[in-house]
């Protein structure tokens, strides 16, 4: 356990950390779900730049890798691009 205050403050500082990247991580998840459901091309075109800002945040904030950011987007936009 914390001894000293400012090891204390900084688990409190974690604690809220952690539940904003998860937030932000299972919106972009679920987002991405809603996206691949799709089979109008038309609403998939206008979600995804929406999909695609959520996940450069992401990657941006380093919840996920770089790489992996740029692996979904490629294969999100086949996937528009292919219905």
């Amino acid at each position: 356990m914390a001894h000293h205050a400012s090891s204390k403050k900084r688990m409190r500082q974690d604690a809220k950390k952690r539940l904003r990247n998860r937030y932000y991580k299972k919106s972009t998840r679920t987002a991405i779900a809603k996206l691949r459901a799709l089979t109008d091309k038309k609403e998939a075109e206008a979600l995804l730049p929406k999909v695609v800002s959520m996940i450069d945040k992401l990657a941006k904030t380093n919840n996920w890798h770089k790489n992996k950011a740029a692996n979904v987007k490629s294969k999100l936009t086949k996937f528009v691009n292919a219905i």
